[in-house]
């Protein structure tokens, strides 16, 4: 009798063990692939880049098929600026050091020479609230504190953030420029494009937009 109710002990012991790991396995990944904000819940991952999102702690870094990225520096900025019909909104800046995957390696190559680099990096939100199509570019000029200037042909994301947007839609995605050297760096200055209409008329001055880590 005691040996009977020993051997039922233990297997409701095993059993309750099996299904307790069994909620723990299931439930993690379910919240690893969650979005960490809102504002990237529709966004779909660079082709190019490693994924960044989970990235919200200095020292934190993700590996994917592209490469590996730790997190240098971020400022979760959520600011909106008005430029003419244009809204844009800054979600996020990150300073990020990329080693790329091998197969990557040409890619970054029209950009530099080096095989891990870091790139500061800014999320953005375009919304155009007229009802006629516009052409405007969120970064046609991107300087450091440490005085490096880039154009927006740098870019490292190609996502078609660029160029025309039609009346009262919205685009959003990430724009990235590799610099030589972060350290020390404090601040980057954002120059966009000025506001054109369909015709190639300018209606809007561009806007200078700095911002601090």
């Amino acid at each position: 009798m005691k040996k009977c109710i020993g051997l039922l002990t233990l297997l409701s012991l095993l059993f309750l063990f099996g299904c307790s790991n069994e909620v723990s396995n299931s439930e993690t990944p379910e919240k690893e692939k969650q979005p960490k904000n809102e504002y990237l819940n529709d966004y779909v991952s660079n082709p190019q880049v490693t994924d960044d999102r989970t990235l919200l702690e200095v020292g934190q870094s993700v590996s994917d098929e592209k490469g590996e990225a730790t997190l240098k520096a971020i400022n979760p900025v959520n600011e909106t600026y008005e430029i003419g019909p244009i809204r844009l909104s800054v979600k996020d800046m990150k300073l990020i050091h990329l080693r790329p995957d091998y197969s990557l390696i040409d890619y970054f190559h029209v950009l530099t020479h080096d095989e891990e680099f870091d790139f500061v990096k800014v999320f953005v939100e375009i919304e155009n609230t007229s009802d006629e199509k516009v052409n405007f570019a969120p970064i046609a000029m991107i300087e450091t504190s440490l005085g490096k200037k880039l154009d927006w042909e740098k870019d490292i994301y190609l996502e078609e953030l660029n160029g025309e947007i039609e009346g009262n839609t919205t685009k959003k995605g990430n724009l990235g420029f590799i610099i030589d050297s972060s350290k020390d760096l404090e601040w980057i200055e954002l120059t966009t494009s000025d506001v054109f209409d369909k015709d190639e008329n300018k209606i809007h001055d561009s806007q200078i937009i700095k911002i601090k880590f």
